[in-house]
C-alpha cells in the first residue's frame, strides 16, 4: 500500500479519512432519525380536561340532599372563586353545594381525576352528573342547569 500512495503515512491517512466519512455519516443518519421522532413545529393539539361522570355522593357536603352542586377549586384560582360563589347561591333544602378546594381536599381531586379547576358539577341524589362545566361559567348558565336538572324542560332549549 505504501507503494500505491507514494509515502508510509499516506496509508494511515486514507484509512483515517474512510472511517470519519462513515462516522459524518452514521452521525447524520443518526440525527435525521431523532429529528422524525421529535414533534414537529405544527400547532398542538389542546388537553381535553374532564368532569367526572359519577360522584360517590358520601365523599361531599350533605349527600341527603336531593341535588349536589360540586365546584372542584383551587385557592390560588381566581376563577374558581367567582364560580364557588355563584353555585354558592344556589344552596337550599334541596341542593348541596360544596366547594372542593384542591389543598384542603386533594384526595377527592387524585379520586376524581380533576386536572384542572374550576370544575362544577351538578349531581343527582345517586351521584349521577347531570350536567357539568369545566373553565368558567356564566351564572346564568350555572343556575339554569341546576333548574333543568331538577326540573326537565323548564328552561329554553337554544335553536
Amino acid at each position: 500500500m505504501e507503494r500505491l500512495l507514494g509515502h508510509p503515512g499516506a496509508a494511515m491517512s486514507g484509512l483515517q479519512a474512510l472511517v470519519a466519512v462513515v462516522v459524518a455519516a452514521v452521525a447524520v443518519a443518526a440525527a435525521l432519525v431523532l429529528r422524525r421522532r421529535q414533534p414537529g413545529d405544527g400547532p398542538m393539539q389542546p388537553r381535553a380536561f374532564l368532569a367526572p361522570a359519577q360522584l360517590d355522593r358520601r365523599d361531599f357536603a350533605r349527600p341527603e340532599a336531593e341535588w349536589l352542586v360540586a365546584v372542584f377549586s383551587s385557592a390560588s384560582c381566581q376563577t374558581c372563586a367567582s364560580m364557588v360563589a355563584k353555585a354558592a347561591v344556589l344552596a337550599s333544602e334541596t341542593v348541596a353545594v360544596d366547594d372542593v378546594e384542591v389543598s384542603a381536599r386533594a384526595e377527592l381531586h387524585r379520586r376524581y381525576a380533576i386536572d384542572a379547576v374550576p370544575i362544577v358539577v351538578i349531581a343527582d341524589r345517586d351521584g349521577v352528573v347531570r350536567k357539568s362545566f369545566v373553565g368558567p361559567a356564566s351564572a346564568t348558565d350555572v343556575w339554569a342547569a341546576v333548574a333543568e336538572a331538577r326540573d326537565p324542560g323548564s328552561t329554553p332549549h337554544p335553536l
